[in-house]
């Protein structure tokens, strides 16, 4: 009898793992073992990062928001507080954009979140 491999398959399987190890330094990207190990750490990482990124992008709209607020006369937290209490439910992804392209606008919303504060 035949001794039987998946030698199509396993080609297979390598090339697109050294694909993905394209561009690392030394034994990394021409190695299996080598870049199989530092693919999963890579992919770990990337899991991480996308995360991550959500966080960092949160606090970068707070700061915007809390900037221009000030510029108005009220700290973040009174605005946020105010535009709760007036049932304001705006994102502060939009508020953020708001406060950077359209003063106008923002200075809207800061006068509402002040009278709910009242």
């Amino acid at each position: 009898m035949v001794r039987v491999t998946n030698s199509v398959a396993r080609k297979r399987r390598k090339k697109r793992l050294l694909k993905q190890a394209k561009g690392f330094f030394g034994d990394r990207k021409n190695h299996i073992r080598n870049a199989k190990n530092v693919l999963m750490k890579a992919w770990a990482n990337a899991f991480v990062g996308r995360k991550e990124k959500k966080r960092q992008f949160r606090a970068l709209w707070i700061q915007r928001i809390n900037a221009a607020a000030r510029c108005h006369g009220m700290s973040y937290s009174k605005l946020i507080d105010g535009l709760n209490k007036a049932n304001i439910e705006i994102d502060r992804k939009s508020l953020a954009k708001l406060a950077v392209e359209d003063e106008k606008a923002f200075e809207a919303v800061v006068t509402a979140a002040k009278a709910a504060l009242v």
